[in-house]
């Protein structure tokens, strides 16, 4: 069985992604103890709302500098919606805030385009740009489901390894080394959300 830290900033609701990791048949932690990630593990970030407090929950408890520390000793992280922006240097919902500063880049709102309504909420494709095991058992362009109003503008478009369009296109599924992040709920995305988390946590078949 799979045993996966799945990181509290106390800005969200965890249980809908903690029943999918059940459903997996993961062994779940549930923490906001500094100590328990620096311990390390394969870690997952969830994160709902705004980028600001998202930041300034994880920095209350201490889990910036854990979840930094962890990372630079190669611990697998996987950063969902908020939880991947707070991967990059800077955001700009509440005001400019630093994140966690993993990959360079900066989390911008999208830019406003006739037709097309902010959030970006609802099922939309994503595209990979690269082979990954977070892909393995994937059709072409899945669709997923989203819901967010920015998205992570990369200094270094080779972190993105599927993108999706949305007016622009944008990184929606990051990998660089042991951290990856996905702009998409997971949890949302029925078979294919599942099959993702499946293949972080290293369960090759589905119940």
């Amino acid at each position: 069985m799979s045993q996966v830290l799945l990181v509290d900033a106390g800005t969200g609701n965890l249980h809908s992604v903690h029943h999918a990791l059940l459903h997996l048949g993961c062994q779940v932690m549930l923490t906001a103890d500094p100590e328990l990630v620096r311990r390390g593990g394969r870690i997952l970030l969830p994160g709902v709302g705004a980028f600001g407090a998202f930041m300034d929950g994880l920095r209350q408890r201490g889990l910036d500098l854990a979840l930094q520390e962890a990372i630079q000793r190669g611990n697998p992280l996987l950063g969902i919606c908020v939880g991947m922006q707070a991967l990059l240097e800077t955001g700009e919902e509440m005001g400019e805030r630093p994140g966690l500063g993993i990959l360079p880049g900066r989390v911008t709102r999208f830019p406003e385009r006739p037709g097309l309504k902010i959030p970006h909420t609802g099922w939309n494709q994503f595209w990979p740009q690269a082979p990954s095991p977070l892909f393995a058992g994937m059709p072409d362009g899945p669709y997923a489901y989203f819901n967010h109003s920015y998205y992570c503008a990369l200094a270094h478009p080779q972190d993105a390894i599927a993108c999706t369009g949305y007016g622009i296109q944008f990184a929606s599924v990051l990998q660089r080394e042991n951290v990856c992040g996905i702009q998409f709920h997971p949890e949302k995305s029925q078979k294919i959300g599942l099959r993702l988390l499946a293949n972080f946590i290293g369960e090759a078949e589905l119940p």
